[in-house]
C-alpha cells in the first residue's frame, strides 16, 4: 500500500469544503447521538435521499431511546418496512434497552462503550464518537475507503478487513483534536456526493483533486480494487396472493434465518403452473378456488442469494386456516412485508382497494 503521503494534508481542504458544500440533513440539526446513531444504521446499503422519509417517520413515531426501547417488535418492523436488514432494527432496540437498563437511558459517550452496543460496529462506533462526541476516532465507510484509496492510489482490495483497518490507523494518526465531527462527515460527504461510488467521480469539484494520486496517474477506473464476489445462489419461488372478501393471506416467517419473524405471502420453493396452483389449495388447502390470474415474474436480490419469483393472484371463497387473514388497513399500517414481496404487495394493494 502507498504510504508516502502525510494524510494530515487532507485536513483543512476537507473542513474548508465541507463547511461551503454539505448537505442540510435531518441529523444534522444538532449533535443528539441518538438521531445520529439512527441515521447511521439507516445509511448502511441506503442512500441519503431513500433514508430522510423513513428517519423522520421512525424519529416521530420513536422520538427517544427510551420509546424506542420500549416499542413493541410489530410496529418497530414496520417503521423499518422497505430498509431491509430487519435486523438492524432489532439490534437497535436491544441496544437501546441496554442503554435504558445500564447507563440510565444516556446514550455512552466513548468509543468502546459504544462499540459495544448491540449491532454496533467499529464504523458505526466511530462516526457517533467523533460526530455526537468529538473524539478523535475514525469512521470509515465505503466512501472513505474509495476516497482514501484514490488519494494514496491504493490498489489494495478495499473489500479485506485488514485494508479496511489500515485506513483506519492511517486516519487516526490524521484526526483533528479541533473540528472533529465536521472532518468525520467531510470524509463521508466527498465520497457520497464527488468520488461517487456508481459511475464518473467530479474530480473537478473535489478539495482533495490536486492531492489525488489516482487521478493524476489516470487510474480511477481501477481504483478503487474490489476482488470479484462469488456468483449469488438462485432459489425459485412462486408467490401466492390470496384474496377472499377484501382480505389477504399472510404468514409469519420463523424466527431464525434470512428475513426472519416477518411476515410473507404464501409461497412454494418452486415454480407452480395456474393449474398447479389450483390443485394445491383446492386439495391442499381446502378451500374453493374462483379464478387464478398470472401476475408475472420478479426478482430480488439479497448478499448471497436471488429470488426469481412468478405469482398468482388467487380469488378464494375462503382464507385458508393456516394463514392470518388481513385488511388493506392493517397491511399499510401494522404488518412488515420485506422489500422482496414488492412488486406483488403494490398489486394487492389495488385489489384491496
Amino acid at each position: 500500500m502507498i504510504e508516502e503521503m502525510d494524510l494530515s494534508v487532507l485536513v483543512t481542504p476537507t473542513l474548508q469544503w465541507y463547511d461551503q458544500h454539505k448537505r442540510q440533513l435531518p441529523w444534522r440539526k444538532d449533535k443528539n447521538p441518538y438521531h445520529i446513531w439512527v441515521s447511521e444504521i439507516m445509511l448502511q446499503q441506503t442512500r441519503v435521499e431513500a433514508v430522510i422519509p423513513y428517519y423522520e417517520r421512525f424519529m416521530q413515531a420513536l422520538p427517544t431511546i427510551e420509546a424506542l426501547a420500549e416499542c413493541e417488535e410489530d410496529p418497530l418492523l414496520k417503521l423499518w418496512e422497505g430498509l431491509g436488514y430487519y435486523n438492524r432494527a432489532r439490534n437497535l432496540q436491544k441496544a437501546a434497552r441496554k442503554i435504558m437498563e445500564e447507563y440510565d437511558g444516556v446514550f455512552p459517550g466513548d468509543y468502546e462503550t459504544i462499540r459495544s452496543l448491540p449491532g454496533i460496529g467499529e464504523y458505526t462506533a466511530g462516526a457517533v464518537a467523533s460526530i455526537a462526541f468529538g473524539q478523535a476516532v475514525p469512521a470509515v465507510d465505503g466512501n472513505v475507503l474509495r476516497v482514501l484509496s484514490r488519494v494514496l492510489e491504493s490498489h489494495e482490495d478495499i473489500l479485506k478487513q485488514s485494508v479496511k483497518k489500515h485506513f483506519e490507523e492511517l486516519l487516526r494518526e490524521t484526526m483533528p483534536k479541533e473540528r472533529t465531527s465536521a472532518f468525520t462527515q467531510g470524509m463521508i460527504e466527498i465520497g457520497a456526493i464527488v468520488c461517487v461510488p456508481n459511475g464518473k467521480p467530479k474530480c473537478e469539484e473535489c478539495p482533495l483533486e490536486s492531492l489525488c494520486l489516482a487521478e493524476r496517474h489516470g487510474l480511477l477506473d481501477s481504483i478503487p480494487y474490489k476482488a470479484p464476489k462469488k456468483p449469488r445462489k438462485i432459489e425459485e419461488k412462486t408467490v401466492l396472493l390470496i384474496c377472499s372478501s377484501k382480505k389477504a393471506a399472510i404468514r409469519k416467517r420463523p424466527d431464525q434465518g434470512l428475513l426472519a419473524s416477518l411476515y410473507e405471502f404464501p409461497n412454494t420453493d418452486h415454480y407452480l403452473t395456474a393449474d398447479e396452483v389450483r390443485e394445491y389449495l383446492e386439495k391442499e388447502q381446502g378451500v374453493t378456488v374462483e379464478s387464478v390470474e398470472p401476475l408475472g415474474n420478479a426478482k430480488h436480490i439479497f448478499s448471497h442469494v436471488e429470488w426469481h419469483m412468478n405469482g398468482y393472484l388467487v380469488q378464494t371463497d375462503q382464507i385458508p386456516g393456516q394463514y392470518l387473514a388481513v385488511e388493506r388497513q392493517e397491511l399499510q399500517n401494522r404488518y412488515a412485508i420485506p422489500n422482496a414481496f414488492q412488486a406483488y404487495y403494490q398489486k394487492l394493494m389495488e385489489v384491496l382497494a
